[in-house]
C-alpha cells in the first residue's frame, strides 16, 4: 500500500475533537476510536466501560503483581487501564508484555489500540502492522490500521485498508462507519452519506453508528433528520445531550466557514 503521506485536512483538525463530544455525550476521550469502535482489534468487541459495570481493578492489578509475565493476565489488565482512561499506564502495562513476548499477536493488538488511545498514531499503525500477517489479515486490524491513518491525515491510505477489511467482511457496519468518517473528513459529505446509511441498515442499534451518520446528516445541512437519528432508542436525558452536542457542533462548523 502507499505509505505517501499528506498534511490532514482542515475539515479533520477541526471536527475529531468535536466528533468525540457528539459520540459520547461529554465523555473525556482523545481518540477517534472512541467515536468509531475502529481500534476493537481483539477476537471480540470489548464492552465500554460503564458505572455498572468496572473492571476489578485491584483484583487485576494484584494478579498482575503476582504474574507480570503472564500475556494472557498482561493483556487483561492493559485493557482494564484503557477503559478505566489510565491510558499512558496502559501504553506501559502492554509495553513490557510485547517486549516479553514479540510474537504475541493478540498482545501487539492490545499494545497498538493502548497507543492510539494515548495519541501515538504512527507507532500504534506500526505496531498494528506487526499483529497480524498479509498471509492471514484480520479485518479488525485493518480496519485499525485505516483508523490510526485518519489520526493522522492520511485518508487516501486508510480507505485502502477500510476496502482490504471490506474483502474479508463485506458490508461490515464498524468498517462502512469507519469508512464513512473517513469521506467526511475529507470533506465529501455525500460519499460520506452513502456509507454511513449502509453501516446504519446493517446495524441501526449502534450508537456510534448512530452518531457518526447524525453528524454527517447534520453538516449537509439535514438537520432535523440528524436529531431524529441521534435521539433513537435514547433516554430522554441522553438524547437532549447528544441533540446539544450535535447543535453545538454544527454552530461551530457554520462560525468556521464565515471565518473564511
Amino acid at each position: 500500500m502507499s505509505k505517501r503521506s499528506s498534511l490532514a485536512s482542515p475539515p479533520a483538525r477541526f471536527l475529531l475533537p468535536a466528533l468525540l463530544v457528539l459520540a459520547l455525550g461529554g465523555c473525556q476521550t482523545t481518540s477517534l476510536e472512541d467515536v468509531t469502535g475502529a481500534l476493537g482489534v481483539g477476537g471480540k468487541s470489548e464492552p465500554a466501560a460503564t458505572a455498572d459495570a468496572k473492571p476489578d481493578m485491584d483484583g487485576l492489578r494484584e494478579r498482575y503483581r503476582a504474574k507480570p509475565s503472564d500475556p494472557a493476565i498482561a493483556l487483561d489488565y492493559g485493557m482494564a487501564l484503557r477503559e478505566t482512561g489510565q491510558r499512558a499506564q496502559a501504553v506501559a502495562v502492554m509495553e513490557q508484555a510485547v517486549l516479553a513476548h514479540p510474537s504475541n499477536k493478540a498482545l501487539l493488538a492490545g499494545y497498538g489500540r493502548a497507543l492510539a488511545d494515548n495519541g501515538n498514531f504512527q507507532q500504534a499503525f506500526d505496531v498494528l502492522g506487526r499483529a497480524h500477517t498479509p498471509e492471514d489479515p484480520d479485518w479488525r486490524i485493518l480496519s485499525a490500521q485505516g483508523a490510526a491513518l485518519d489520526q493522522l491525515g492520511r485518508n487516501e491510505e486508510a480507505q485502502q485498508y477500510y476496502a482490504s477489511a471490506l474483502k474479508i467482511v463485506p458490508d461490515e457496519p464498524q468498517v462502512l462507519s469507519n469508512l464513512g468518517l473517513s469521506y467526511m473528513l475529507q470533506n465529501n459529505l455525500p460519499r460520506a452519506e452513502d456509507t454511513m446509511r449502509r453501516a446504519y441498515q446493517r446495524n441501526p442499534a449502534n450508537s456510534r453508528v448512530r452518531a457518526n451518520l447524525a453528524l454527517v446528516l447534520g453538516l449537509e445541512g439535514k438537520q432535523a433528520e440528524a436529531e431524529t437519528i441521534v435521539k433513537a432508542d435514547l433516554p430522554p436525558d441522553q438524547a437532549a445531550a447528544k441533540v446539544t452536542a450535535l447543535r453545538e457542533l454544527l454552530s461551530k462548523k457554520q462560525q468556521q466557514r464565515a471565518e473564511k
